[in-house]
């Protein structure tokens, strides 16, 4: 009996270009099924451009049904309103896979970069010509943003192979105090 393939939900968090990429995984083969970009930037009402996010992710969790969902975390950069923009596209669309049941992952960006052509520093367009070797796909997307989301779906994939490489997002602080018990102290000591 063949076992039923998974499906992968990976983003690349923004309020001003948000890039989606879904994967199905039948054993070891991996395909493309959707990849592209929601553009929240246009709209000027930035809680809008957060419901925007949210029913988007939502909505393509209702289509595809993944199994798991990936998101890339946010790098750090100086400019902190962007941080903070940020931040909330990645919260929301994190709230709209919790919403739907799914366990979320989070890779940062070098952690995508080496798993997909292994080399952490590696730019954007080296990121989707690897893909598209991967994936066996030929065009070009208009934005980078679609295969950077991509890329952290097929690092999930990669990810589940070795399970101690995943960044997972609900562990908190019980997860953190187990694996860390000498740096931990005790109140009053």
């Amino acid at each position: 009996m063949q076992k039923k393939p998974s499906i992968i939900l990976g983003i690349d968090p923004g309020t001003i270009i948000m890039g989606y990429g879904l994967i199905e995984v039948r054993g070891q083969n991996i395909s493309l099924l959707e990849m592209g970009v929601l553009q929240p930037g246009k709209i000027r009402d930035s809680y809008k451009k957060l419901q925007l996010i949210f029913n988007t992710v939502s909505g393509l969790i209702t289509k595809y049904q993944p199994d798991s969902f990936a998101i890339e975390a946010p790098f750090f950069g100086k400019n902190v309103q962007s941080m903070l923009k940020l931040g909330r596209a990645q919260g929301v669309a994190i709230a709209a896979a919790m919403r739907h049941g799914l366990e979320v992952t989070e890779y940062s960006p070098k952690k995508v970069k080496q798993s997909i052509t292994g080399n952490g520093n590696a730019g954007k367009e080296q990121v989707m010509k690897m893909l598209q070797h991967i994936l066996s796909f030929t065009e070009d997307p208009k934005y980078y943003d679609a295969t950077d989301a991509l890329a952290v779906a097929v690092c999930h994939h990669f990810q589940q192979k070795n399970p101690g490489a995943a960044e997972k997002t609900n562990g908190g602080w019980a997860a953190f105090i187990a694996k860390n018990p000498g740096r931990v102290k005790k109140a009053g000591s």
